[in-house]
């Protein structure tokens, strides 16, 4: 499956980075925050293949918070897929990391847990976990930033946590970044998960 997307070339120094929208979002809406992450960043932008009521999504929800894990774990598989055509398409032989908000914070953890063949690093913001039992893959080498607000009604505390647990149990490396807040991407996040990226990039 191929996704609707836009790909920015950028400098060969620096990662390149998946932007994952949140629902009813589109491809420029992490623009911003890519390069507050690693400026100069060649940037690749697919937009959800999922409408809910017109809005684009990832994949299919039951009810607000109560994901369609049938279609978590199919949407997840179709997007890592693409990454690797996208690789193949535009020569990316470097690193590629996830930045996700919400539902993109979302799938990006599906494929992080799904298919550590196509992705190994994620920034994800407001997420939550994404599957009640995903393969017990080792993730030794994969590395995860989150950034959770406490107060975050659509993404609450025990579902991040849970998802901080999946990942460790299966020996990534995660970083968790906690805040007094709701459901949006902070400044100190995004400062937060400037340090990390900027610790492999050397």
């Amino acid at each position: 499956m191929t996704f609707d997307h836009q790909y920015t070339e950028g400098d060969p120094a620096r990662p390149v980075l998946l932007l994952l929208h949140g629902t009813g979002g589109s491809p420029d809406d992490l623009l911003g925050l890519a390069h507050e992450l690693s400026p100069g960043s060649a940037t690749l932008a697919p937009v959800g293949p999922v409408s809910e009521n017109g809005a684009a999504r990832w994949f299919r929800r039951l009810a607000e918070g109560v994901f369609d894990h049938a279609d978590v774990e199919e949407r997840a598989n179709q997007l890592a897929d693409f990454l690797q055509v996208a690789r193949e398409k535009y020569c990316i032989e470097r690193r590629m990391v996830a930045v996700g908000f919400s539902n993109g914070a979302n799938i990006a953890a599906a494929v992080t847990l799904l298919r550590p063949d196509a992705l190994r690093e994620a920034a994800l913001f407001s997420a939550m976990s994404p599957l009640p039992q995903p393969p017990a893959h080792d993730l030794t080498g994969t590395r995860v930033f989150l950034s959770n607000g406490e107060r975050d009604p659509m993404a609450p505390l025990p579902a991040a946590d849970h998802l901080v647990r999946q990942l460790r149990d299966r020996h990534a490396d995660v970083v968790n970044h906690r805040w007094p807040g709701g459901h949006q991407v902070t400044v100190e996040g995004a400062n937060a998960a400037r340090e990390w990226l900027a610790r492999v990039e050397g």
